[in-house]
């Protein structure tokens, strides 16, 4: 039976993946409601912007009486809630953010579900769904062996990360106290098209192809769980749709690399692709440059997806040499999207020092 799901920060990397698998894989209804702060562009969901079951609204998650309307209006069966400050060295820099979005808004969206599914029939309450999407930095760090497990404590490094903490022990709480039904999901690192290039992968696609430096913190020994953001939008909908209320789903990749080691990978994939390099430049690896590590830079994550696999039957379908093959394809093929994001403040400089 189709659903009506309110998805937050549906113009984001994740959450326009999510929207577009949503409208192009299922037969429910999506409503995005986006803040279009810098990382949020609606040109990541052309592809579906006509379809019937899709509308866009422009909001904030902390404005509580506009989504309280919002859900009057509309009835959603499920809150997908993905809408975050979500930059590790941006949180450096001004952590005030992300205190105010991914904490107060949070509470906020909480607040104005609560208060719908309290109205609610039993019927329409029995399939109401609050899923909170969240990162597997909650965690901190790992040494050389082990992997984070739902059961895994927090240990938050960074401000971007203690917000994300504190928005999931959040969530939990309106559970525990209030009955709310949710999900927690946590994730690993996600890359594939429209990533906004803030971020490892875009970054260094977009710095190779003019010749740029391809800076590496530290010497790039940080490992990371990849996850193909296609993969984690199924997730998320099996998540949804078939997890257990009050239970947390972590969602990895089984792609563990060091940073080093991805950014190797890119290189030899354009070396293959592009004939005519900038600057004369031979091999796209002699850009890359060892910069200061960022400050309190967790070294190592990875994901324990066996849950989710054993109970909901998820893995993923890209391994990490098909996914970024496929991303670094995309990027040399979607030159006018990474302009068009790029056109505001964020020029690709060095964040977080």
């Amino acid at each position: 039976m189709s659903k009506t799901i309110f998805v937050t920060g549906g113009a984001g990397f994740i959450g326009s993946a999510l929207v577009r698998y949503l409208i192009n894989e299922t037969d429910n209804k999506v409503i995005n409601f986006d803040k279009l702060t810098y990382a949020g562009n609606l040109e990541s969901l052309e592809s579906i912007e006509n379809s019937d079951r899709y509308l866009f609204i422009k909001g904030d998650i902390c404005d509580q009486s506009t989504v309280s309307k919002i859900f009057e209006e509309h009835q959603p069966d499920y809150i997908m809630h993905l809408a975050a400050e979500s930059h590790v060295d941006r949180s450096i820099d001004g952590p005030g953010e992300f205190i105010q979005t991914n904490v107060v808004g949070t509470y906020a969206l909480l607040e104005a579900s609560r208060n719908y599914y309290n109205s609610l029939d039993e019927d329409k309450k029995e399939s109401f769904r609050f899923h909170h999407i969240s990162t597997d930095e909650v965690y901190g760090d790992l040494d050389e062996f082990g992997l984070f497990t739902e059961e895994t404590s927090y240990e938050p490094s960074s401000p971007y990360s203690a917000s994300k903490a504190s928005s999931d022990h959040l969530v939990r709480a309106w559970h525990r106290t209030y009955k709310l039904p949710v999900i927690v999901t946590n994730c690993s690192n996600n890359y594939g098209p429209f990533h906004f290039p803030e971020k490892l992968i875009p970054l260094v696609i977009l710095n190779a192809l003019e010749g740029k430096p391809l800076p590496i913190y530290g010497s790039g020994a940080q490992v990371r769980d990849w996850l193909f953001v296609e993969d984690h939008a199924r997730a998320l909908y099996k998540v949804v749709s078939e997890g257990a209320l009050g239970d947390t789903y972590n969602i990895g990749g089984f792609n563990e690399k060091k940073n080093i080691e991805v950014v190797h990978t890119i290189c030899n994939h354009l070396n293959e692709l592009i004939t005519d390099k900038p600057n004369g430049i031979e091999d796209f690896k002699s850009l890359i440059t060892h910069v200061e590590d960022r400050p309190g830079h967790d070294l190592r994550y990875a994901i324990d997806a066996t849950k989710i696999n054993k109970e909901l039957g998820w893995s993923p379908v890209e391994t990490f040499d098909s996914g970024i093959k496929k991303t670094v394809l995309w990027y040399l093929e979607n030159s006018q999207w990474c302009q068009n994001v790029q056109s505001g403040n964020y020029q690709r400089e060095r964040l977080g020092k």
